[in-house]
């Protein structure tokens, strides 16, 4: 199984310096609480039905991503990626889609 991290190797946190992100808290399996900047909840072309979430935690460079399932208006829920194919494809559209967004603000 792979680690739910973008690997792309930027610095997101200068990044985020002039942008307000919304913020949530996850509480891990341990209970331990982790508060993460939303970077976006994105498609990936060629997965249909599934959408997915980039989180920034806190003094951390590392982005989590989940595959996100509103249930409604109020409620969601976060679901690690288990296929390591599927994780592949959503850390590459990340990596596509994030990349895309620096080279607009240069």
């Amino acid at each position: 199984m792979s680690e739910n991290n973008c690997g792309c190797g930027h610095d997101h946190d200068h990044e985020m310096e002039d942008q307000e992100l919304e913020t949530m808290t996850l509480t891990l399996e341990d209970d331990t609480e982790l508060q993460c900047a939303i970077l976006g909840i994105f498609d990936v072309e060629g997965i249909e039905g599934k959408e997915y979430i980039a989180l920034l935690p806190e003094d951390d460079e590392t982005v989590l991503i989940y595959q996100y399932n509103e249930i409604d208006d109020d409620n969601f829920e976060l679901l690690t990626i288990e296929d390591d194919d599927e994780f592949d494809k959503v850390s590459s559209a990340f990596d596509s889609l994030f990349n895309d967004e620096d080279d607009e603000e240069e």
